[in-house]
């Protein structure tokens, strides 16, 4: 890929003010933006950043980030995500085990969150360096380009209780880019809209291909992505074409509006991708594509088109130079028809987990399928099978990882976690109803389920807090003494323990305990001061939250209303805040009780009377 980055600048004499990126901060065109990349290339090779160098990447979602990121290869170093939105001790030792030196990062990241980093440079939103500038980068001879250096360092769940960053290089990233070229409808009229945090690997082609194919990035801001509206309306706006999200990011989406009509060609990922799901991605005759691949073999590695009918959506076929086997546990191919364990070979596998060679080599095996001497291929643990139509259909995973949102998760790091609390003897993490549940066995005294939420917080991002626990006096085994995940319980739904029980004391707050009860599938009570997040809500759940209660009281009201006041009480003052009529909401929920109370003729006689008033 000449460098990582070399195949865009072809777009820079074809169409050099061309915008080839617009962010909250403003837009950039091609030659603004090889400017910047370059400028702060020199400002880190001055800093000593050379081949395989690691460079942290703890910013915002502007342009900037591209810059650093294309800037980072062009110095001759690997960037490493580190997600402002992370715990500090999650950061802490995702840097040490990369072995980071210097992190670039903005104003609006919290400093406490790079304590202890060597060297950090804080760039402006655009991407131009506002510290740290050695007093002459032009002077420091550019690196020649290598498509076997490292792209980057990926961390992702580990089973050990420990995130494990996977060495992607150039020379796979290369292969990713050509092979979506080829496969999608996209050009230089294009424009992408970019959704997915840089620490989640998929994040690579939306802000590369754009710029593969002469298109546009269009980055959204961290407000927006979370919010439906917002994401609806800035899509609509920058007349975007293509989107690619998970599949709870497609439904918040569907639940704000609907997709602008604008983007034609939809990309599904991350998880399984349900039927109904794809009937309505499909409703107004856009393109669908269901992509599938684990970050060891560089974010998809199978694409198929999806199109309209009964059949269950399967994961395509290999993309570009990448091969796939279904294989037993021998090793030898399953005939078609028959459960096999996925693994991929070819040009995206990665090098293996850094500083990992142990867990390397019990993934990454030889490939006895490959024309390369030394090639290897990943054993994925993700089951599927070949159908009488020649499908491949995916068929779920065989060991304790799973996906929430499109997050890929170790339950076993969970698990560690929570094992190491001093109260707890023993502990198993599953999925129920697509939530992370956790079961605590403990010791003499009582979970402090509170407490142990922030012990969780302190070291694993949101998204790995279980949502709901349950006490059990032990465990279930199978007879061979080994967790028994099936037999596990499902916990009935109960309110944490984090705010004493207290009533909705209006009208407008009994509205939104119903309407979160209906949402979150409660069966007890909620309370004015229970908090929607303790309560298991998410960015999904938030998206109908909102929906219903616009609906109910005609308000306009942004998402982020709800990450802010997210309490019943909180909530409902803020709408009542919001409401500008001469009624306040308490005030209209009231009367409407009363009126839901009365028969159809002393509503008619209501009506008589306020017209003679009239």
């Amino acid at each position: 890929m000449n460098g990582g980055a070399g195949t865009i600048w072809r777009w820079l004499d074809k169409a050099p003010d061309a915008v080839a990126v617009t962010g909250s901060d403003g837009q950039v065109t091609y030659r603004e933006l090889y400017r910047r990349v370059e400028d702060l290339a020199a400002v880190l090779r001055g800093h000593g950043v050379g081949p395989e160098a690691p460079v942290g990447l703890c910013v915002e979602r502007t342009t900037g980030m591209l810059v650093a990121m294309l800037a980072v290869w062009t110095a001759g170093g690997a960037y490493v995500p580190l997600d402002p939105a992370f715990p500090a001790e999650r950061l802490r030792m995702m840097r040490h085990d990369a072995g980071i030196g210097l992190v670039l990062t903005q104003a609006g990241v919290d400093p406490a969150l790079l304590e202890g980093v060597p060297t950090v440079l804080t760039l402006s939103p655009g991407g131009r360096p506002v510290n740290g500038a050695p007093r002459s980068p032009a002077q420091v001879p550019a690196m020649s380009p290598d498509v076997d250096r490292l792209a980057y360092l990926m961390f992702t769940s580990g089973s050990t209780g420990r995130p494990k960053g996977v060495a992607v290089p150039r020379r796979a990233v290369a292969n990713l880019l050509e092979a979506f070229a080829d496969l999608l409808p996209i050009g230089p009229e294009d424009r992408w809209l970019a959704v997915t945090t840089l620490s989640f690997d998929i994040s690579v082609l939306e802000l590369l291909l754009p710029l593969y194919t002469g298109g546009r990035v269009v980055i959204a801001a961290t407000a927006e992505v979370s919010d439906g509206w917002a994401l609806r309306e800035r899509a609509a706006a920058e007349g975007v074409t293509i989107m690619q999200a998970t599949p709870a990011g497609w439904r918040i989406l569907l639940e704000s509006g609907g997709i602008p009509a604008t983007i034609r060609t939809r990309l599904c990922g991350g998880e399984a991708l349900p039927r109904d799901l794809a009937d309505a991605l499909l409703a107004d005759g856009a393109e669908l594509w269901n992509v599938y691949g684990p970050t060891e073999t560089t974010v998809w590695s199978t694409a198929g088109r999806v199109r309209p009918g009964p059949e269950a959506v399967d994961l395509g076929s290999p993309i570009g130079r990448t091969s796939v086997h279904l294989l037993n546990e021998n090793g030898t191919p399953v005939a078609d028809g028959e459960i096999g364990e996925l693994h991929i070979g070819g040009a995206g596998v990665a090098r293996g987990y850094h500083g990992l060679p142990a867990q390397t080599a019990a993934r990454f095996l030889p490939d006895p399928y490959a024309d390369t001497p030394g090639a290897r291929m990943y054993a994925t643990g993700d089951l599927a099978r070949i159908t009488r139509a020649g499908r491949l259909e995916y068929l779920g995973r065989a060991d304790q990882q799973v996906k929430i949102h499109g997050f890929r998760i170790e339950l076993g790091e969970i698990e560690a976690v929570l094992r190491a609390a001093d109260e707890v003897k023993d502990a198993a993490v599953a999925v129920r109803d697509g939530h992370l549940v956790a079961y605590l066995v403990p010791r003499a005294q009582a979970v402090d389920w509170a407490v142990l939420r922030e012990r969780l917080r302190a070291s694993l991002p949101d998204y790995m807090i279980p949502v709901r626990h349950t006490t059990l006096t032990s465990l279930p085994l199978t007879p061979n003494g080994k967790l028994d995940r099936a037999a596990l319980p499902t916990p009935s739904w109960t309110r944490p323990g984090t705010a004493a029980f207290r009533a909705p004391a209006t009208a407008v707050e009994s509205d939104l305990a119903e309407i979160w009860a209906g949402v979150l599938g409660a069966t007890e009570p909620i309370g004015a001061d229970d908090d929607f997040f303790e309560l298991g809500g998410h960015s999904l759940a938030a998206t109908q939250i909102i929906a219903r209660v616009q609906a109910r009281y005609g308000l306009e009201v942004p998402i982020i209303t709800l990450f802010e006041h997210p309490t019943i009480a909180g909530f409902a003052a803020r709408l009542d805040d919001m409401d500008d009529a001469d009624l306040s909401l308490t005030d209209v929920a009231a009367l409407r009780d009363q009126l839901d109370g009365l028969s159809a003729e002393e509503l008619q006689g209501l009506f008589d009377d306020l017209a003679a008033g009239s």
